[in-house]
C-alpha cells in the first residue's frame, strides 16, 4: 500500500492572483481549505494517485478578475515578464487583460479586453470539410446571388466554430460581408464581439469604414460589447481612409467607456492628431501615455517628429529626441529618416548632418530615402565639403541608389556648383541600363551649365535631348533662357523659348520672372522687343505692365492700381522677383525715379518684410533678397531718408549697417561686390565690416558728416 502523507503550511502570496501576467499555480480550492490563512498538500508515492486527482478548471470559466492592472504592467512587453511553464501557457494566455481606471475619477463599469474563445480548430475532425467548403466559397462569383447559391451547400449546421472558421477564410471582403449577414439573417446562433471584430478587419482591408461605423453602431444597438480590438480597428480604419475627425470621435468614446488604447491605437490616433494640426492634444496625450507608465515605441516617435517636421518646429524636434532618450529608445532607420528630413524642413542643416552621423555610429546603414534626404540638405545649405564626402562614402561603401536618389545628387551638384562630379555622375547615369538620365536629369545638367555660364554645353545638351527622346519641361527650359540670357545670345534664346511652346511647354512664373531678368540685361530696344513678344506669348499682362512704367506719362495711382492686378495673377514666390526685376528694367533704361515708385509700391505690397531694422544702438537695411538694381534703389531711398531725419535734428544710434549676405553657389552673381561698387561711387562712408562677411558698417560721426555735405541747408543740428 502506498505511503500517504499530509501537511498544512501558511502562504503569503507577494503577488495577487488577479495578476494575469504571473503564473497562477492553484486555480481551484481543495477541500476543507481556508481560503484566508491554509491550504492542504497530499501526496502518494504511488504514480496511481495522479488518476484521482480531480482536474483542474478551465480558467476560461472563471470570472473575470475584478482588480485592475496599472497601464504599465499592461503594455509591458511579454519579454520581460516570468513566461510560464508549457503546461500554464495555455491557460496564461486565456486570462482576459485588465482596463485602465482613472484614480482621480470614480470607479465606473468599463469594458472588458477579454478576448472571445477561439476553437480548437487543430481538433475539430470537421476541419477539413470545411476548409475544403471556403475554397468553393472563395472561387465563386463574386456577386451575392452566386455566393449564396454555394452557401446553400453548407456541410453541417451552422454553429460558432465552424462559422468563424468559414468567416476566417474568406475573401475579398466582399465575401465575407455576405457571409457574415447571412449569420445574421439566419438567427443561427447568438452574434458575439469576435464576428464583428473580424468583419471589421475585413472592411478595413477594403477601405470600407463607412460599413465599419455602421456595424459598430448596430452593436452598440444590440448591445454587443465593442472591446478594445474594436475600437482599434475603427480608429485605424478611419485614419486609413483619412477621416481624422470620426477617429478622433471614436477615440473619445472608446476613452470613455474606460478601455485602455494599446500601442497601435496610441500610435495611430497620435497620427491623426498630428495631421488635424492639433499639436497640443498630440502632446497632452502622450505625456498622459507616458505618466501611467506607457512606452512609446518607434512608430509614435516618428509620428511626432514628422509632426515637427513638417510644421518646421525645431523646439518640437528637440523635444522628440529628448523623450526618446529618456525612455531608452535608439532610433530605428525608419525615424533616423523622419527627424533628418524634419530637421532638413526646420532649416537645421548642422543638426540633419550630425543625426546622420549617429546614425552611421549606431551600426545601421543608410537606406536611399535617407542618402535623398541628406543630399537635398547638403545642397540646399551649398556644403560643398559634406557633399563631396557623402558622394565618395555612397561609392566606397556601396551604399544603395534609386532613380530618385541619382537625380538628387545631381541637383545637389547644380546646387553647389561641382560640374565635375556632375558630369561624371551624368555618364554613369547614361552607361546604366536601370538608371537612364530622364527630364530632371537633364535640367540639372542645364542647370549647372546655366550657372556658370557655359552656354556651348548647354545648347549640346538641349540638343542632346530631342536626339534621345527626353521631353523638355518648364525648368529645364528656364535654365537654359537664362544661360542664352545672360551670355546676351538673344536670338538662340528666342528659337529655345518657340521649340518649348511646341512642346507645348506651359510657361510659369519663374519662367516669366527668367524672361523679365532678360530684359533687363539687354542693350539694344532690337533685343528687347524679341524677349517682350516672347514674354507677352506667357503672359500678356505683364508686358502691357513694362509698357506702362516705361511710360513717364504713367502716373503713380495707375502703376499702383495696375501693379496690384499683376500681383494678384502672380504666385507668391514669385512677386518679390517680379519687382525686382521690374526695377532693374528701370534703372537699366534710367528711370530712377520709377524704380524708387516700384520699390515703394513693393514695400506697401509687404514683399520687403525685412528690409529695415532698428535697434537703439543700431539701424540697418537688409538687402539679401533684392537684386541689384533693387538693393542699389533701396541704398538711396534709405540714404535719402536718414538726411531727412538729420535735417530734422532728430536723434541717431552709434552703428549702421548694410547687409547683403554672400552667395555660397560658386557661380552666384555678387550682389555684394556690386552693392560695394555702388557705395563708392556715392562716396559713402561704408566700409567692409571685419566680422561679416556680406555687411557694410558706419559710424554715426562718419555717416553725419557724409550726410551734412549732401544737404543744402548749413543750419542743421547735429544729434
Amino acid at each position: 500500500m502506498a505511503a500517504t502523507f499530509s501537511y498544512a503550511l501558511d502562504v503569503h502570496f507577494a503577488v495577487s492572483q488577479s495578476d494575469p501576467k504571473r503564473p497562477i499555480f492553484f486555480t481551484k480550492r481543495l477541500k476543507h481549505q481556508n481560503p484566508s490563512q491554509r491550504f492542504c498538500i497530499s501526496c502518494k508515492t504511488s504514480k496511481s494517485s495522479s488518476s484521482s486527482s480531480k482536474p483542474q478548471q478551465n480558467p476560461l470559466e472563471e470570472q473575470s478578475p475584478k482588480k485592475t492592472q496599472s497601464l504599465s504592467e499592461q503594455l509591458q512587453p511579454l519579454s520581460t515578464t516570468t513566461l510560464p511553464k508549457k503546461d500554464q501557457a495555455a491557460r496564461l494566455s486565456s486570462n482576459p487583460k485588465s482596463t485602465w481606471v482613472n484614480p482621480s475619477k470614480p470607479k465606473r463599469s468599463v469594458l472588458s479586453l477579454q478576448r472571445q474563445k477561439r476553437s480548437p480548430h487543430a481538433y475539430n475532425p470537421q476541419l477539413r470539410e470545411l476548409k475544403l467548403f471556403a475554397k468553393k466559397l472563395n472561387d465563386c462569383e463574386n456577386n451575392e446571388g452566386a455566393f449564396l447559391s454555394v452557401l446553400e451547400q453548407f456541410p453541417h449546421q451552422p454553429n460558432r466554430e465552424n462559422s468563424l472558421l468559414i468567416l476566417n477564410s474568406l475573401k475579398p471582403w466582399q465575401k465575407a460581408y455576405y457571409f457574415f449577414n447571412w449569420l445574421k439573417t439566419n438567427n443561427f446562433f447568438p452574434m458575439e464581439t469576435i464576428f464583428y471584430n473580424v468583419m471589421m478587419k475585413y472592411l478595413r482591408l477594403g477601405g470600407q469604414f463607412e460599413v465599419i461605423e455602421e456595424l459598430a453602431n448596430e452593436m452598440v444597438s444590440n448591445e454587443i460589447p465593442l472591446d478594445n480590438i474594436t475600437y482599434s480597428t475603427i480608429i485605424s480604419c478611419a485614419r486609413r481612409c483619412y477621416h481624422f475627425d470620426k477617429a478622433v470621435e471614436w477615440f473619445e468614446r472608446m476613452y470613455r467607456t474606460g478601455l485602455m488604447p494599446d500601442e497601435v491605437t496610441y500610435s495611430a490616433i497620435l497620427d491623426v492628431y498630428a495631421k488635424l494640426g492639433k499639436v497640443e492634444e498630440v502632446i497632452s496625450l502622450y505625456e498622459r501615455g507616458v505618466a501611467s507608465s506607457w512606452k512609446p515605441d518607434m512608430v509614435t516617435f516618428s509620428v511626432l517628429a514628422k509632426m515637427f517636421g513638417v510644421a518646421g518646429d525645431y523646439e518640437g524636434i528637440k523635444y522628440v529626441l529628448q523623450e526618446m532618450k529618456s525612455v531608452e529608445v535608439k532610433p530605428n532607420l525608419v525615424v533616423y529618416n523622419t527627424l533628418i528630413e524634419a530637421m532638413g524642413r526646420a532649416g537645421k542643416p548642422g543638426f540633419a548632418r550630425n543625426l546622420f552621423e549617429d546614425l552611421i555610429e549606431s551600426g545601421l546603414s543608410p537606406n536611399e530615402k535617407t542618402l535623398t534626404a541628406i543630399a537635398k540638405i547638403y545642397g540646399k545649405a551649398r556644403w560643398e565639403k559634406d557633399a563631396l564626402k557623402l558622394w565618395e562614402e555612397m561609392k566606397s561603401k556601396n551604399w544603395p541608389v534609386d532613380f530618385i536618389l541619382y537625380n538628387t545628387l545631381l541637383t545637389m551638384f547644380a546646387d553647389i556648383g561641382l560640374v565635375e562630379e556632375a558630369e561624371q555622375l551624368f555618364i554613369d547615369m547614361k552607361r546604366s541600363e536601370n538608371f537612364k538620365p530622364d527630364s530632371w536629369s537633364y535640367t540639372a545638367m542645364l542647370n549647372i551649365y546655366a550657372s556658370g555660364g557655359n552656354v556651348d554645353k548647354a545648347m549640346e545638351l538641349f540638343e542632346e535631348m530631342f536626339e534621345v527622346g527626353v521631353e523638355l519641361n518648364v525648368m529645364g527650359t528656364t535654365c537654359l533662357i537664362q544661360c542664352l540670357g545672360k551670355t546676351r545670345r538673344i536670338d538662340e534664346l528666342v528659337r529655345a523659348f518657340t521649340v518649348s511652346i511646341q512642346q507645348e511647354i506651359e510657361p510659369d512664373d519663374r519662367l516669366c520672372g527668367c524672361l523679365l531678368s532678360v530684359v533687363s540685361l539687354c542693350d539694344n530696344r532690337e533685343d528687347i522687343d524679341k524677349v517682350l513678344a516672347c514674354l507677352h506669348q506667357a503672359n500678356p499682362r505683364l508686358v502691357e505692365f513694362v509698357e506702362l512704367i516705361e511710360d513717364e506719362k504713367s502716373s503713380l495711382d495707375t502703376i499702383k492700381e495696375e501693379f496690384r492686378h499683376v500681383l494678384s495673377d502672380t504666385k507668391d514666390d514669385a512677386r518679390r522677383p517680379f519687382c525686382n526685376c521690374l526695377i532693374d528694367i528701370c534703372r537699366s533704361k534710367n528711370l530712377h525715379e520709377r524704380a524708387h515708385d516700384l520699390l515703394y509700391l513693393g514695400t506697401l505690397y509687404g514683399l520687403y518684410p525685412r528690409l529695415h531694422n532698428k535697434t537703439a544702438d543700431e539701424w540697418s537695411l537688409n538687402v539679401r533678397t533684392l537684386s541689384v538694381g533693387a538693393a542699389k534703389t533701396a541704398l538711396e531711398e534709405w540714404m535719402g531718408t536718414l538726411a531727412k531725419i538729420v535735417k530734422r535734428g532728430e536723434a541717431l544710434p552709434e552703428l549702421f549697417s548694410a547687409q547683403t549676405g554672400t552667395g555660397t553657389h560658386k557661380f552666384a552673381q555678387g550682389l555684394s561686390n556690386s552693392f560695394g561698387s555702388h557705395l563708392k561711387e556715392l562716396g559713402a562712408p561704408f566700409k567692409n565690416s571685419e566680422d561679416k562677411v556680406g555687411c557694410f558698417v558706419a559710424t554715426r560721426e562718419d555717416l553725419l558728416l557724409w550726410l551734412q555735405s549732401k544737404i543744402p541747408s548749413s543750419s542743421t543740428v547735429i544729434s
